[in-house]
């Protein structure tokens, strides 16, 4: 059972979240939120796998709210705004995910259990608007450690950059989908990132890609 936590201020919106997440036999409503003081505190209450939150909250956006609880649950941001800004702060906030309210009711669903599997929920939409956003806003590198990173890893790293899926940089580079799999995970664990959201922010704030490349 994949536990969840609904974090929005209209009350509407949360039981609507609430009914549809509840209407499947794999998912569970733990604890709801107004705020993102609520948030945070029904967050380390209940632990859930996964918390979907709202940006735009009374006391604490949910950009902060997600800063604090990143540690503790997977999250997935989902907002009525679609703004550059919301996306990089979210995903540098240690969101899992990012999506609109307007996003069909199964790909909502289906969103959820990819986060709470452990991975991150990077449409190719949301990938773009990273790399306008650091064309507009040229990155200061920040990322310590691609010196240990070998050179078929940053070759993987930069396709994750662009968006690709693991099949695709499979394919790509003409390897296993095992062997690109194996990649991730030491990548993961070389750049100290929880998922693969935080790979591409880590590819482009170490300067290994550039958003006009």
């Amino acid at each position: 059972m994949i536990r969840v936590v609904v974090a929005d201020d209209q009350a509407l919106l949360r039981g609507s979240f609430k009914v549809l997440v509840d209407s499947e036999p794999d998912l569970a409503v733990v604890g709801e939120a107004a705020t993102g003081v609520e948030a945070v505190a029904v967050t380390l209450e209940q632990r859930p796998d996964v918390v979907l939150m709202d940006v735009r909250m009374p006391e604490m956006d949910g950009i902060e709210a997600t800063r604090q609880i990143r540690d503790v649950s997977r999250v997935l941001v989902v907002t009525m705004f679609d703004l550059d800004a919301y996306v990089y702060d979210a995903l540098r906030a240690g969101a899992s995910g990012f999506l609109l309210k307007d996003t069909p009711p199964a790909d909502l669903l289906a969103a959820v259990r990819v986060v709470a599997s452990g991975e991150a929920l990077l449409a190719p939409t949301v990938t773009r608007r990273l790399i306008e956003e650091f064309t507009r806003t040229p990155a200061v590198p920040r990322v310590q450690g691609l010196d240990g990173v070998t050179e078929r890893e940053r070759e993987v790293l930069m396709l994750i950059a662009r968006g690709l899926s693991n099949r695709e940089i499979a394919g790509h580079l003409q390897v296993s989908l095992a062997t690109v799999k194996t990649h991730i995970t030491r990548l993961l664990a070389k750049l100290e990132a929880r998922d693969r959201a935080q790979l591409v922010i880590a590819a482009y704030e170490s300067g290994l890609v550039s958003a006009a490349g």
